[in-house]
């Protein structure tokens, strides 16, 4: 067990003291031994009794001593979903830093929620990895305390929401990416141009439309918001949206698709409806997941450099738990790249 780091020294009132943890103990009315447990993650503690000893330990400013060996030799990844080619990418580059550092991965998954709950923060805390990493995912400010109280850094990549300036995180450049994609759908010649989004709840999602939106402003076209429908990022999701797009009489003649796999869901509805890509219907996804080489045809997409925001965000958390990058929050956003196959082209002839 490591022993608890107080703050130099807090004052109260008139009256300036070191705190010790038989202080916190009286204070918080409970015995030294469960001060103990709570500063180091143990389970056996009453969540009310947790909540009022983690308060009074913030109030003093305990923490944990940095110690190597009081840690596993794990990285926390947290997935808000778990279930695509997108996750393989990334937990492809956080195995590829954990292992050169001698490193175990260990994945959870929040359900669909954005923020993981106190049951799994409890377990991080009991587990002591060497970091954590969120991905579409953060944060509530006690499971942020929790973390900090016992010295686990911890790093968003590819933040839901606005992370916070105190938090660090990795990102990729979406507003300029949705730009890039509807640019060149522009240069082709097209001007009715759809966009299937992802949830609006998710940054990523906002900024990539609002990329869509710059580019048809900057050409002088409209914009027409019956045109812009909503997904999820899932295949389901642009193959739904896509079949309600293309039935219109007034359809689109290329659809910016929000992600790759809303794209194969368009390429599907297209399908079904007889339409064919690129001569009747000009597709753009986002991402450049692997299967966007295979599908017949490749796919026109912006990619998003997924392996290396995790190499960048599992090498920032490593550092700030051995104190490095932590005299401010760090925020990096890597650039995207349009990479035009063959699922665009001008439209056809009226």
């Amino acid at each position: 067990m490591t022993s608890p780091q107080p703050a130099d020294t807090r004052t109260h009132g008139r009256s300036t003291q070191t705190a010790t943890l038989a202080e916190i103990a009286r204070e918080a009315g409970v015995s030294a031994p469960t001060v103990s447990k709570v500063l180091n993650g143990r389970a056996d503690v009453a969540p009310g009794t947790r909540s009022r000893v983690e308060e009074l330990l913030r109030t003093h400013g305990y923490r944990r001593r940095r110690a190597e060996a009081s840690r596993s030799p794990l990285i926390d990844l947290v997935f808000h979903e778990l279930e695509s080619a997108w996750a393989m990418e990334v937990i492809r580059g956080v195995e590829n830093v954990a292992r050169d550092a001698g490193l175990s991965v260990v994945l959870s998954e929040s359900a669909g929620r954005l923020t993981p709950g106190r049951t799994w923060a409890d377990q991080v805390a009991a587990r002591r990895p060497h970091g954590v990493i969120l991905v579409l995912s953060g944060l509530d400010e006690s499971g942020r305390a929790l973390l900090t109280s016992r010295s686990i850094p911890f790093v968003v990549m590819d933040p839901a929401g606005d992370p916070g300036t105190d938090v660090p995180s990795i990102g990729a450049t979406n507003w300029q990416g949705g730009l890039a994609a509807t640019r060149h759908l522009i240069e082709l010649g097209h001007t009715r141009i759809g966009a299937i989004s992802g949830p609006s709840r998710m940054m990523c999602s906002r900024a990539r439309v609002d990329g869509y939106r710059a580019a048809l402003e900057t050409a002088g076209l409209p914009v027409d918001p019956s045109l812009i429908v909503s997904g999820d990022f899932h295949h389901d999701a642009g193959y739904r949206q896509g079949l309600a797009l293309l039935r219109r009489e007034d359809r689109p003649t290329a659809v910016f698709a929000g992600n790759d796999l809303q794209a194969l869901g368009l390429y599907e509805a297209a399908r079904e409806l007889g339409l064919r890509i690129p001569e009747d219907l000009s597709v753009v996804g986002f991402d450049d997941l692997p299967v966007a080489r295979w599908v017949g045809p490749p796919l026109t997409t912006v990619r998003q450099p997924l392996t290396e925001m995790a190499e960048a965000a599992a090498k920032l958390v490593l550092d700030l738990g051995k104190g490095e990058d932590s005299a401010a929050a760090t925020r990096v956003e890597l650039a995207t790249s349009l990479v035009v196959r063959s699922s665009t082209a001008a439209p056809a002839a009226p």
